[in-house]
């Protein structure tokens, strides 16, 4: 019997030193594919976020004036989507939060718009029914004289 306990225990010394060689491999392995997954993200794309930053702001100071703030608003979206994966996320999520802030007012005032043209025609189509009913009932269109 002790021969067999000695048996399984240079066994699994055995294993165990066959373990840690193995490991010590795949360490070194995944060093290599961290190095590798830290560097993609790191890539230099400081224009992108300075570009959606700028452009956001630009579009919700110029929210008056139509055909510069939507083309801002959606270029600042398209560039923050493209600068979030860099080290300057600040910059990008800035212009990101700015542009759709731009996008959404205007979705808004055409909401508005919309609603507002829609209520004064139908104002103004009952308006002008009043006023055919009345000309047609009143007795001013002839004259008595």
């Amino acid at each position: 019997m002790d021969e067999e306990r000695k048996e399984i225990k240079e066994v699994e010394k055995v294993d165990h030193a066959e373990n840690t060689e193995k490991t010590n491999t795949e360490q070194k392995k995944e060093v290599v594919t961290e190095t590798k997954v830290k560097e993609e993200p790191t890539k230099e794309r400081k224009g992108f976020c300075i570009t959606a930053m700028v452009l956001g702001i630009i579009a919700l100071v110029f929210f008056c004036v139509w055909y510069i703030s939507i083309p801002c608003a959606i270029l600042a979206i398209i560039f923050g989507v493209l600068g979030v994966k860099t080290i300057h996320k600040g910059m990008a999520i800035a212009g990101l939060v700015t542009g759709i802030i731009g996008l959404v007012i205007w979705v808004i005032l055409i909401v508005l718009i919309f609603c507002f043209g829609f209520a004064m025609g139908v104002f103004d189509s009952l308006d002008n029914d009043y006023d055919s009913y009345k000309s047609y009932n009143s007795y001013d269109w002839f004259d008595y004289e």
